[in-house]
């Protein structure tokens, strides 16, 4: 209130004083709400449930998200110990074939390059056999398959090596 609201005896208006019967209402409204939300407890809960619910979602997800960094790091680390034991079956089957290759007798050795000798005669004259009765289109696919079977020869070889060294230590344990 300045002196000029203010009439000649000094008194408020009546203006003057229903603004401030208005003020002095909205503060004590503005009073009661707060004490009525502090008093309501349910209203407080449901806060503090969002709150929690709010906080666990965060770490769940820094939860999912160290999951996922400790699951890319045990991949990375699997794939380095397959890799590392894939070498060192290479290198083990490789030491067997060697074995086996310098313990077989020269007259075993011998005896089955005769047999493979005789192997590819016979299959020689069974493909040309073959070859002369089979339709054209079998022998097209045929072709391929042995084409493919030529390309991997490297891995069919070493597997018959190991089955080879494998029966020979067997045969050689049952001794």
């Amino acid at each position: 209130m300045n002196d000029e609201s203010q009439n000649k005896m000094g008194a408020p208006t009546p203006e003057e004083l229903r603004e401030q019967v208005e003020r002095t209402r909205d503060e004590l409204g503005q009073t009661v709400e707060a004490l009525a939300a502090k008093a309501d407890i349910k209203a407080q809960a449901k806060g503090k449930a969002e709150a929690v619910k709010a906080q666990a979602a965060e770490k769940t997800a820094a939860v999912k998200a160290q999951a996922a960094e400790k699951t890319a790091a045990v991949k990375e680390q699997a794939a380095v110990k397959a890799a590392s034991a894939s070498g060192q079956i290479r290198e083990k089957t490789g030491q067997a074939a060697e074995l086996v290759k310098d313990r077989t007798p020269d007259a075993v050795l011998e005896k089955t390059a005769q047999a493979a000798a005789q192997v590819r005669e016979s299959a020689a004259r069974a493909g040309q056999y073959a070859a002369d009765r089979t339709p054209d289109p079998l022998l097209e696919k045929a072709g391929r398959a042995a084409t493919a079977a030529r390309a991997n020869r490297t891995p069919l070889i070493a597997g018959g090596a190991l089955l080879i060294a494998f029966l020979l230590i067997r045969r050689g344990r049952n001794r």
